[in-house]
């Protein structure tokens, strides 16, 4: 589900997935989180901070933790909580200290873990990397990237209190749990990144890339050949392993430092390669249809009769392609006034509600 997240004001006492705390109020954000889950898998607030978060294992057992904060609980706190990456920073390495890292965030296995994320601004960007209640911070130098697997070496310049300075942070990264799935959707990544450098690192780009089936990036909004790469057989960025874990929503984020520029997003419910990124301009103006786990299950069918035969791809992009790419080019129409957003999103919204029934 995909959620706008109105200010909350602060006081009395806050629920989060395992853990209750005093509440210290909200920033408004858009983010995506599991129908079953309080916190976040990844979102942007009004302040046009964006934080994402991967599973990582490391050589603490996280099945021997108790019940605490998980990754998606510190990702919906640091954005209701920072007005810039560094607040945000700040917030989840003191929640980590107060409370603790521990719980089931899967509902699929049953698996509690660890978390990595990346918190950027305008201006600012860090890796952030955990252990229990141990961290490092990296700054972003450029680009970065993450996936399920630790990144940071002795580059960071934040840590917690418990490791020395200079400490390799690879030395939390168990030697004995396989990383290939990883490794591969990170070395796309940085391949993408690589590819298009900042000036030229466009919402388009990203969206194809976040379609990768493992051959490349495809299906970039408004290109003439959005031919449909199949899907994989292996380890791919666009994740369909099958029976056990999917792409459930990807979120693409403009955070221009320019006050006067709107915050934007760009959501695909479901898996991007059955989805269409939907233009948004949160918080206001954002379909209320995405927080709807039904929603969610029509574009998860799709996927489904995809993977149970690839042939259907075809069709479903051919009606899905063309319908992207119109609202891509409206969306960069409206974007300048505020009072036609939010029936831009409506409009665009029930398009996309009427494809999507064809399909399904």
């Amino acid at each position: 589900m995909i959620e706008a997240l109105a200010v909350r004001a602060g006081g009395g006492q806050l629920r989060t997935q395992y853990v209750a705390m005093p509440d210290a109020g909200a920033h408004s954000m858009l983010g995506s989180r599991p129908d079953w889950l309080w916190g976040l898998e990844h979102g942007v607030n009004e302040h046009r901070v964006a934080i994402g978060n991967e599973k990582v294992w490391t050589t603490l057992d996280p099945t021997k933790e108790p019940e605490a904060l998980i990754g998606m609980d510190l990702v919906r706190l640091a954005l209701e909580r920072g007005a810039t990456a560094d607040e945000a920073l700040d917030a989840m390495t003191s929640l980590l200290a107060e409370h603790g890292q521990g719980g089931v965030g899967n509902r699929t296995t049953s698996e509690p873990y660890f978390s990595s994320f990346i918190i950027a601004d305008p201006k600012a960007a860090w890796v952030l990397e955990t252990s229990g209640r141990s961290w490092v911070a990296a700054p972003v130098v450029g680009t970065a990237a993450i996936s399920n697997r630790l990144t940071v070496r002795d580059e960071w310049t934040r840590s917690s209190p418990d490791l020395a300075a200079g400490t390799d942070w690879d030395g939390f990264r168990p030697k004995d749990v396989p990383t290939t799935h990883a490794d591969i959707r990170l070395a796309a990544s940085r391949a993408c990144l690589a590819a298009s450098p900042p000036a030229g690192l466009t919402p388009a780009a990203l969206a194809a890339h976040l379609r990768d089936h493992g051959k490349g990036p495809w299906g970039a909004p408004g290109e003439p050949d959005a031919t449909p790469s199949p899907l994989p057989s292996g380890f791919s960025v666009c994740w369909h392993a099958r029976r056990f874990e999917n792409t459930t929503a990807s979120m693409i984020a403009d955070l221009p430092a320019d006050p006067g520029a709107p915050l934007r997003a760009w959501v695909a419910p479901g898996s991007p390669c059955v989805s269409i990124f939907i233009p948004v301009f949160p918080p206001d103006a954002v379909p209320a249809a995405l927080a709807d786990p039904a929603t969610w299950h029509a574009f998860a069918a799709l996927r489904d009769c995809v993977e149970a035969d690839s042939s259907a791809l075809a069709p479903i992009r051919a009606v899905f392609a063309p319908l992207e790419a119109e609202l891509w080019s409206e969306a960069d129409d409206v974007a300048p006034y505020p009072e036609r957003r939010i029936t831009f999103v409506d409009d665009a919204w029930r398009r996309v509600s009427e494809a999507l029934y064809t399909l399904t």
